[in-house]
């Protein structure tokens, strides 16, 4: 089916605009990816506890700098795309092409453990790198709202991707305390927990991108 639609509605339900395609690319991006960054914020203290045997003070300089680092995915999220089209490039492909360097930019986080392994610096390094080009995706997905809806339609499509990233997080939330961390703690494995989990950030950026790839290949813009 044709990528741009047409609605006859000047008000918008949820029901309404979950017709488009371009509100469940939004949607599933937000619920694939937003789950990840409050894994960072959740679990990173517990990762470097249980990995390096850090006390709670000694927790506080490598958590501060892998928020440190990813301010400047805040900042470059926007610099990149901004720069391709100043250069003459359409705006899907320029926000398109940027969000796949994003994505590209986590997966290192995946060797996070066997980096830790010759230096927990090198681990703390990767992790914030991960934690900064998801600061750069998330400044562009939003963006990708007003590339595609026009301006009365961007508060409540916003609204649905914020609902199911937050329904992620719910999930994620559940699968890693109430089963998967609690059994692998049970036998004293927690190590194995995070490999999986890191594996699971490394690849969640990519599967996002080829599912909003796959809805909205040229990101047409919504007529309502």
């Amino acid at each position: 089916p044709n990528e741009t639609v047409t609605a006859d509605q000047t008000k918008y339900s949820w029901f309404t605009l979950l017709s488009f395609r371009q509100t469940w690319a939004f949607a599933l991006g937000k619920l694939l990816t937003d789950p990840i960054w409050w894994f960072y914020l959740f679990w990173l203290p517990d990762f470097l506890e249980s990995e390096y045997r850090l006390s709670k003070t000694e927790i506080s300089i490598p958590v501060a700098l892998v928020y440190t680092i990813s301010t400047f995915g805040s900042i470059g999220g926007g610099w990149l795309p901004m720069n391709l089209i100043n250069r003459g490039w359409d705006v899907f492909r320029a926000r398109k092409t940027s969000m796949f360097i994003f994505a590209l930019l986590v997966l290192p986080i995946i060797f996070a453990q066997i980096l830790g392994n010759v230096n927990m610096w090198l681990a703390v390094v990767v992790i914030g790198i991960a934690a900064s080009a998801h600061q750069a995706w998330s400044a562009n997905i939003f963006t990708t709202v007003s590339d595609m809806f026009p301006k009365k339609a961007i508060a409540s499509v916003t609204g649905i991707g914020g609902t199911f990233g937050a329904l992620g997080g719910i999930l994620l939330s559940q699968f890693v305390q109430k089963n998967m961390f609690v059994y692998y703690r049970s036998i004293d494995k927690i190590e194995i927990a995070y490999y999986i989990m890191f594996f699971v950030c490394g690849g969640a950026y990519l599967l996002a991108w080829f599912i909003m790839h796959l809805l909205v290949p040229k990101m047409k813009s919504v007529n309502i």
